[in-house]
């Protein structure tokens, strides 16, 4: 069980603008980046361990993709071995680890405030409000899937709507629906921050791929830092979360 309280805390507060939110978010990630791997491995694991259990080979899949010399018309996905049965898998692991990143998101309130930081803290959103953050990640998921079906362009467009949720979750224990509200209506009225704040968090997020492949697994997680700085940018400092021992 656990209960907020609030009280004079130390820590920074960016500007509403998108230089000073992306200016606290890097200041953040520096002092919780190893944090940020260790999610970042634990669901590469996860997925590797679906790959072996499913039969489905991603590696092997690109080569044939290669080999098919440019024309993917006549591919088929589906007649992969495993392919469907590890789509499924994917997607169940992408909401079991939603409460990960909500976890990432306490432990960079926790820098920013000075407080003591255990590694537990990265696994809080399994036990606080744990219900509503899969929901939400179900629902924040299925309006992404959407977006990114019709074209890449208005995924960026839609997902700034979605940024304040998983903060909204944690630190105001909301339902899913309120989170989405609620993060809806501030993006609304402020869109263009949150749409700037969007694509330079996510174009630093998949810069480990441009740089380096295997260094996505230290820049993918930067899009959380961002999210928690715009909360404080646009609702300040968030309470703290006490357990009752």
């Amino acid at each position: 069980m656990s209960e907020f309280n609030e009280f004079d805390q130390q820590g920074s507060v960016p500007n509403k603008d998108t230089g000073s939110i992306i200016s606290h978010s890097f200041e953040m990630y520096k002092g919780v980046f190893l944090y940020g791997i260790v999610a970042m491995v634990i669901y590469m694991i996860a997925g590797f361990a679906i790959q072996f259990i499913t039969g489905f080979n991603s590696a092997s899949m690109m080569e044939e993709m290669q080999e098919a010399g440019g024309d993917y018309s006549s591919f088929s996905y589906w007649n992969v071995p495993g392919f469907s049965l590890y789509l499924s898998l994917s997607g169940l692991l992408g909401i079991l680890v939603a409460p990960l990143y909500v976890g990432l998101i306490y432990i960079v309130s926790k820098y920013n405030t000075k407080s003591q930081i255990d590694f537990a803290d990265l696994f809080i959103g399994y036990k606080q409000n744990f219900v509503n953050i899969l929901i939400y990640s179900i629902i924040s998921g299925i309006i992404s899937s959407v977006a990114m079906a019709l074209c890449f362009f208005p995924f960026i467009f839609v997902y700034p709507f979605l940024l304040l949720g998983y903060p909204i979750l944690l630190f105001e224990n909301a339902s899913a629906t309120e989170a989405l509200g609620k993060s809806f209506n501030i993006a609304k009225e402020n869109y263009g921050t949150f749409l700037g704040a969007t694509v330079v968090g996510g174009l630093i997020s998949i810069a480990g791929v441009i740089l380096c492949g295997i260094g996505i697994i230290a820049t993918a997680p930067f899009m959380m830092i961002v999210m928690y700085s715009v909360y404080c940018a646009f609702l300040g400092k968030p309470r703290q979360i006490e357990f009752k021992k």
